[in-house]
Order: structure tokens, then sequence, then C-alpha cells
């Protein structure tokens, strides 16, 4: 039996990727979306159905919020039946946030999402827009005995695909502007388009799609620095709806051991609000107590946020806090992997 020519929705949400010049004014501006083909023609040659959505107002990827996320999160939601796989364009700036709190989002997902976008507008000459698309579709098209490849939310970019809640954008200026220091390539485009395959999450098929919709605990990430003070810490961690913190320390997981910074910690957590540890490093992984400034940390129960970045920690946290996860939970849910995120 032939595999069906999959389908594939292509979702414009805003960004980089989806502007041309006007050589008049010499500004950017949106094109028309519905008609990609005109642009790209190359997408002609592609062995799948393309569709296209946009949001009505495209947005800058600086404006994305979790009302946006629960937007492009609705549309798969709206066409997941009749859809082989989805392509989501947005801006680069806030890629690794947005395409990490889809993946936990989007509960039970067996299909791809893949997200990709552009340092450059697809209208420039030398943009990067072009091979980033095309690849990403062809990614969300790959099939083997009649199964998707890819059964995840993943992030194409500049020959690359990884695990999106394992990416950071470490460049505005390269055109290899994203990283997954803590977990292998899912896969790789060369001569040819080749898949890492042990480290692809295979989704059980049997659970329907399902979304979290709950993502607007408030909360934020205190990063840490020398000569941080007293005054500005209690100050914002006193703010009356804090519902969760993202504690960016040092090294292993590092921090000061002032008496005061200790005791705010502490307070903190005694109302209720879980604070999580997560290196400023962009490799490697909180190991609590391995140095004997971290070991006041573990004592007053601040959470290990092991190997996960700051923007899945802080979508972790959005969909633990959305959940109303018991306090007794809370640490073990945060420090389990739940979308492959940490090791």
């Amino acid at each position: 039996m032939e595999n069906k020519v999959p389908d594939i929705l292509l979702i414009y949400t805003g960004g980089t990727i989806g502007m041309v010049k006007d050589y008049k004014s010499n500004a950017l501006k949106p094109f028309d979306f519905e008609n990609i083909k005109v642009k790209i023609p190359e997408l002609k040659l592609l062995d799948c159905k393309i569709e296209t959505t946009a949001f009505p107002n495209p947005i800058d990827s600086s404006d994305m919020s979790p009302e946006y996320w629960m937007k492009i999160a609705e549309i798969i939601e709206s066409r997941y039946e009749d859809i082989d796989g989805f392509v989501v364009l947005t801006g680069t700036d806030t890629m690794s946030y947005t395409s990490s709190a889809l993946s936990f989002i989007l509960e039970n997902l067996s299909k791809p999402v893949i997200f990709t976008g552009s340092q450059l507008p697809i209208g420039d000459l030398r943009t990067d827009a072009k091979e980033n698309l095309i690849t990403a579709i062809q990614v969300a098209s790959a099939q083997q005995n009649g199964q998707a490849i890819v059964q995840e939310v993943g992030l194409y970019f500049e020959y690359k695909l990884y695990r999106a809640n394992r990416t950071t954008k470490v460049s505005s200026e390269q055109f290899e502007a994203f990283e997954s220091a803590n977990y292998p390539n899912l896969g790789e485009s060369g001569v040819h388009l080749n898949f890492n395959e042990p480290w692809l999450i295979r989704a059980d098929k049997s659970k329907p799609l399902m979304l979290n919709k709950n993502f607007d605990a408030k909360v934020l990430i205190l990063k840490l620095f020398p000569g941080i003070s007293e005054s500005i810490v209690r100050h914002i961690l006193n703010c009356p709806d804090l519902e969760g913190v993202i504690l960016e320390t040092y090294g292993a997981g590092n921090a000061l051991t002032a008496e005061w910074f200790t005791e705010i910690l502490s307070t903190t957590i005694d109302k209720g609000i879980p604070v999580i540890n997560v290196t400023q490093c962009v490799s490697g992984g909180v190991m609590m107590g391995h140095y004997e400034s971290s070991v006041h940390l573990k004592k007053t129960g601040v959470i290990s946020g092991k190997d996960i970045t700051t923007e899945s920690a802080v979508a972790k946290l959005k969909l633990l806090l959305g959940k109303k996860t018991p306090s007794k939970k809370f640490k073990i849910l945060f420090e389990t992997p739940l979308r492959g995120e940490m090791n």
C-alpha cells in the first residue's frame, strides 16, 4: 500500500521570515502567505500538499505571549485530525520560548510540529528563509512505514533539527542562531536529510491530543550577578501575585551564601512559591550540593532544574502551576522529564 502524500499546514505568526523589502521605502513589510508558492516556487517540487494560515495581524516576536502560544496550539488542535504535520513560522528572538511552551501545551502529541524562521527576510538576496522553510516542511513530511518520523515539537534552523525545548538562541548575527548544548541534534540536512532516530521521542498514538490551557501563571526570572542587592531581591520576591521563580545561578547551581539571601528564599518557598535553580551557563546543568555555595539552596527547598534551559523552565513551571500541582508532588514532577526537556 502506497503512503499517501502528507498534508502540511504552515502557520505564520509573524517575524522576519515573512517579510519582504519595499525597495521604494526600504522598509520591511509582511507578504501574503497564501501566495507563498509564487514567492518560493521550489515548494511545488515537494512531495506534499501545503496549506497556509496566518495570524490576522502578524506580531513581532518581542510581543509573543501565552495568549499567542494558545492561539498556535488551538490552530493545531483544530486541524489535528486531517493534517499530517505542522510548520510554525515565528520570529527567532522568542522562538525557543514559544516552541518550548508548545511542547508542554500539546499533551500526547504524536505528529510533527516544526518551528522555523530566518535571520534575513524571505525577499533578501542572501536570505536563509528559503532553505529553513523548505527543509522544515520536508522534516514535517518525513514518514517511515506510513508513520511520521518526528512525533514531537522540533526547531529547524540552518541545517539542524533540534528538540525545541532544548534550544536557546545564541546569535543575532550568524545564520546558525540556535544551539542545543545538552542534547544531540534530532537531525541534520546535507546532501540527504538524516534523522538521529535513537534520540527522537516515540509517541503513544492511543492517547488523544489534549491542550493544557491554563498557562497564565505569574512567574519571573531572577538572574544573579555579583553585587545584587538585598533590597532589590526582597522587593522582587515580595511581588503580591508571584507564583513561581526561575533562579538563574552560577555554574553548577551556585549562589551567594549571604544570610539575607537564604532567608528571602526560605520565606518565598514557605509561601508556597516554587523556586527553580537553573544555570546561567549555556551547557551543563545544576548539581546542588556539589559545591558548598549551593548546599544552602538545597536545604532551603530550592528545586533543581538539572540541565533544563531557562526558556523551557519557564514553560514547565507555568504548566505545573496551571495544573495546580500539589506542593508535595511539585519538586518530583519538575525534576522529572515530561517532554524530553531534561536528562
